[in-house]
């Protein structure tokens, strides 16, 4: 291991970029923290409240049974009994049938966009929401008809609040003036409201708790038509297995809520950034979209 002091002020600023996109958001606590016994804990008090589906999940059936009291617990040297204080229960959240049920009831009860997210800052039912610093709901004009949907924040979505921020929202933006179109113009969210540690892909049960949220922001925008970018966007409203090469470039209509919405995928900003060769095949994409759009 090399030591601090050793390293040069441009390769510290290195590591510390390193440790930022991989999702470390704190080097030291102050204190000790038993993450096992908050874990314990937080599953303990959702099986006590939990609806009959919880129950069915839990491995410990002490988690719904609590045990009862004896003298020697609860009382003092002097025979007084002594009321126990309750402990502080972390807020975690546990990825079941329940939090999935919690998040269709808060995104059904939605009234507006603006309600759709205050309810999904208060939802306590994604894990990805415990190292995320802040939740990405969206940004652009909500009645533009234009809704162009990626996967998930990326750190810099995660600092600013907002996707499509820093390099690849910088990408993003040249694409969309290629065809006349800003941020002004359109609608910009992403599938996952929140941004997974170390920008990993999100699995499928934080995708099944998640999947409301989007389809719900999706029935009040009601856009005329949907940008679909990369990979796991792709695969999540057209389904299968396909990379992005194989779904960009064909419409297909997506059923959300009772209707249809005309889609067309194309690559990520970040897919471009990688790979500029492919920069020829997203144009073909985006004129086949401007062409739809003013058609």
């Amino acid at each position: 291991m090399i030591s601090s002091d050793r390293m040069t002020p441009a390769e510290l600023a290195a590591l510390l970029h390193f440790h930022a996109e991989a999702g470390v958001e704190w080097l030291l606590e102050r204190d000790p923290v038993d993450r096992f016994a908050e874990f314990a804990q937080a599953k303990a008090a959702r099986g006590n409240i939990g609806s009959q589906a919880v129950q069915k999940t839990q491995t410990s059936a002490q988690s719904d049974t609590p045990r009862p009291s004896t003298n020697r617990d609860t009382s003092s040297p002097s025979g007084n009994r002594m009321a126990a204080a309750p402990a502080a229960v972390p807020q975690m959240a546990i990825p079941d049938e329940q939090a999935i049920a919690e998040a269709r009831f808060a995104a059904e009860s939605a009234r507006s966009l603006g309600e759709l997210k205050s309810a999904m800052e208060a939802f306590s039912g994604c894990n990805l929401r415990n190292s995320a610093r802040n939740m990405v709901f969206a940004d652009g004009n909500p009645s533009s008809g234009i809704m162009v949907i990626g996967p998930m924040p990326n750190g810099d979505d995660d600092r600013d609040g907002i996707p499509f921020s820093g390099k690849q929202g910088q990408m993003l933006d040249r694409m969309l003036a290629a065809i006349g179109l800003d941020r002004t113009s359109v609608l910009l969210t992403n599938v996952i409201p929140w941004r997974p540690p170390g920008n990993r892909v999100p699995s499928p049960r934080e995708t099944d708790i998640c999947r409301p949220f989007i389809e719900r922001q999706i029935m009040l925008a009601e856009p005329r038509h949907l940008l679909i970018l990369g990979n796991f966007a792709g695969r999540f409203f057209f389904g299968g297995n396909d990379t992005i090469h194989h779904m960009r470039g064909e419409w297909r209509d997506i059923a959300v809520g009772g209707t249809t919405v005309p889609a067309l995928a194309t690559l990520h900003p970040q897919d471009l950034m990688s790979a500029p060769a492919s920069k020829r095949l997203a144009w073909q994409d985006l004129l086949a979209f401007r062409a739809r759009i003013r058609g």
